[in-house]
């Protein structure tokens, strides 16, 4: 290079770190800014509650806030035709929570059946329970249950580091031992070596092909193996776990929670323990190493599940509670407080599952959620440009709203702005275009020759871009397909990453981007979505579940519900696996855009972003859902909220080729709900009996 070549390329790197510098110092002045905004607004809100009127008239703001509270139920639930229907359901899931209980155990018909079943394998399942100082009810009933199983081809191994106050403990389990014809072994420990330990003392005892993990004072469905070891030969199946519920008391009807699981979800596990119980493995995948590791006691179950699932070969879910979960003193189904180092166990089996994965410097923090539910901050890999695609008609408003939210409020600062310009009329927006690009922008430029069309597409598109590159406009000439716009957009993109992006979002958190790519660069993921609210900060989206809805095509989970809400089982607050995720805010590498195929033009205007996530699943990758990207969503201002007619028509069509195009996929039904919740709700309702939902 010529000493003029390295001057100027000096210089460009100088000015490079002066515009960083500048942004910087405006993201501190707004922030300066922010801080001495609140600081007024708390000044004004201590005197507004140290002025004595504000102090008398307490019960009368009680009262309003009770009655809002009400307005606003009435208005989520359609009125009050509405509320008498949500009651009408609730009275009915109540009556569909009782089929899992005591009323979903064999008759004594179908035990006899069960018991007499002949599988090709035969397999022998150990079940290992630990035992220290347990009740004299819970003993009775732990090995009652196991007694009761239908399936007989089990064995329970019992290690009991019990002190001598205890040693009703050992009398029970040795009276059992003696009429289960062998199939319990009981053996009293020197010393109480804590969970890990005893239950590796169980392990040692076990001669099983398979084995099983149950706790001392939960209870097992009389079912519990026979359904496994009928998964065992159908899908050969070397780690399988169940859906579960906790009760209180003594009587497995009085459900606290019920928690029906997806199928196997890394993302998930990694978040949160959700496969917890009833694991039942084979005894090759511990591989020589250790079942339970006494430094990660509290948490001994989720560092098992972590490595177990990795060595599987095949992880079958089997969507029935099968497990009970008893909530009492000190369990901790009654909360994380009983046991506080679980907590930091957690953290440190799920840092070591990371490692494992070769990733680095990530962050494991709690959630609002519970303290086990786990936000993963993973770093990001370099600074790698991002192209974000947005499709854009007239709707000068919106888009200058979404552009600018994009501007102002992102720290990610390696991306472009890809507007696709599609058939706009008004000076508005022409106007708009002018002062993004610097330069006068004129819509009948989509009807000359694209000097700037890439990939092959001369004559259909005219790119034009802003002096500092960061912004183009690509004119797409044709009637409105939302997927070929968007395709035309990412064949144009110089970036590594296509984000799509409706033109009627604004985005909320800053680091948006941020949380999108940390998960669009892992190599196993294809598509990653963000949270979505409306304006009046309901969500709009939060996963995608395939057979949801009127149609039995998609829908959104926890449509409509509160920003606050928790979500089911806390699956608003970290990040997920989905089968799909909503095309308002979509990223993924450009390389798969493009592998497969891009979005489906035969889709011309819904569905399209569903069916390109299936395509991404089909080629083996996951695509996930992350709650700490979020964004308004003001969906419909960009093309009209009309639901009847054409559109109706139009979208009735396009679910008819979807239905038959995934059709496999939809029977078989989508892997991240369960076959337990209603299809004719996107809120986890439970699905009624003797009903078609």
């Amino acid at each position: 290079m010529k000493e003029t070549d390295y001057r100027e390329a000096y210089e460009r790197e100088c000015q490079k770190c002066a515009d960083l510098t500048g942004r910087l110092a405006d993201l501190a002045d707004r922030y300066a800014n922010l801080e001495m905004e609140n600081e007024d607004l708390k000044w004004r809100l201590d005197r507004i509650k140290g002025n004595p009127l504000w102090k008398l008239s307490r019960p009368l703001r009680a009262v309003a806030r009770f009655c809002l509270r009400q307005l606003d139920r009435l208005r989520n639930c359609g009125g009050i035709r509405g509320v008498f229907q949500k009651l009408a359901y609730k009275r009915r899931e109540r009556k569909a929570r009782q089929q899992f209980g005591t009323a979903s155990f064999p008759s004594p018909d179908q035990a006899a059946a069960q018991r007499a079943a002949v599988f090709p394998r035969m397999v022998k399942v150990s079940i290992l329970v630990p035992l220290w100082n347990n009740s004299r009810q819970f003993q009775v009933e732990l090995l009652d249950c196991v007694m009761n199983q239908t399936y007989q081809n089990w064995e329970l191994c019992l290690a009991d580091g019990s002190d001598q106050a205890h040693g009703y403990i050992g009398e029970i389990c040795r009276e059992y031992a003696a009429r289960s014809q062998g199939r319990i072994v009981y053996r009293h420990l020197e010393k109480n070596s804590g969970i890990s330990g005893n239950t590796n003392a169980c392990l040692q005892m076990a001669t099983g092909e398979y084995i099983g993990l149950l706790d001392q004072d939960d209870l097992l469905h009389p079912s519990a193996l026979y359904e496994y070891v009928k998964a065992i030969n159908e899908q050969d199946a070397d780690y399988l776990y169940c859906d579960e519920i906790t009760f209180q008391g003594d009587d497995i009807d009085h459900m606290l929670t019920m928690h029906f699981k997806p199928d196997y979800a890394p993302d998930n596990l990694r978040a949160n323990n959700y496969i917890c119980h009833f694991s039942v493995f084979s005894r090759e995948l511990l591989d020589g190493e250790e079942l339970f590791r006494p430094k990660f006691d509290g948490s001994q179950d989720h560092d098992m599940i972590l490595r177990l699932t990795d060595n599987a070969r095949k992880i079958v879910h089997v969507p029935r509670p099968l497990y009970y979960w008893r909530s009492h003193s000190g369990s901790v189904a009654s909360g994380i407080q009983a046991k506080p180092y679980a907590i930091q166990a957690a953290k440190g089996a799920v840092a070591e599952h990371l490692k494992k994965h070769g990733f680095t410097d990530f962050k494991i923090e709690s959630t609002r959620a519970f303290e086990t539910i786990f936000r993963i901050r993973y770093q990001i890999l370099g600074t790698p440009k991002i192209s974000i695609v947005i499709a854009n008609k007239d709707h000068g408003e919106d888009l200058r709203r979404c552009v600018s939210s994009i501007l102002m409020k992102s720290t990610y600062d390696n991306y472009e702005i890809i507007i696709v310009e599609n058939n706009s009329v008004t000076e508005e927006i022409a106007g708009y275009y002018s002062q993004l690009l610097g330069r006068e922008y004129r819509l009948d430029a989509r009807e000359r020759t694209a000097e700037g069309a890439r990939d092959g597409e001369p004559g259909r598109a005219v790119v034009q871009r802003s002096q500092d590159d960061r912004i183009a406009v690509v004119a797409y000439r044709g009637p409105f397909n939302y997927s070929a716009i968007n395709n035309l957009g990412a064949r144009c993109a110089t970036g590594d990453y296509i984000l799509l992006l409706n033109n009627d979002t604004e985005v909320i958190t800053v680091r948006w981007m941020e949380e999108l790519l940390m998960y669009a660069q892992r190599a196993d993921v294809g598509a990653v979505g963000a949270k979505l609210y409306y304006p009046n900060g309901t969500i709009q989206h939060a996963g995608v579940v395939i057979g949801l809805g009127a149609h039995r095509t998609a829908g959104h989970t926890h449509y409509r519900q509160q920003r606050q809400n928790l979500g089911y089982m806390g699956r608003l607050c970290y990040a997920q696996d989905v089968t799909a995720v909503t095309g308002a805010c979509l990223m993924v590498k450009r390389e798969l855009y493009l592998a497969a195929g891009g979005l489906d033009e035969g889709f011309a205007v819904s569905l399209n972003d569903v069916d390109f996530c299936l395509k991404l699943r089909g080629m083996g990758l996951l695509n996930v859902f992350t709650p700490f990207a979020e964004l308004f969503h003001y969906e419909s201002a960009s093309r009209g909220a009309d639901d009847t007619g054409d559109r109706a028509r139009r979208y009735a069509q396009e679910s008819e080729r979807f239905r038959e195009k995934w059709k496999k996929e939809l029977e078989a039904g989508d892997p991240y709900y369960n076959p337990n919740f209603s299809l004719d709700r996107s809120d986890y309702s439970l699905k009624i009996t003797g009903t078609n939902e």
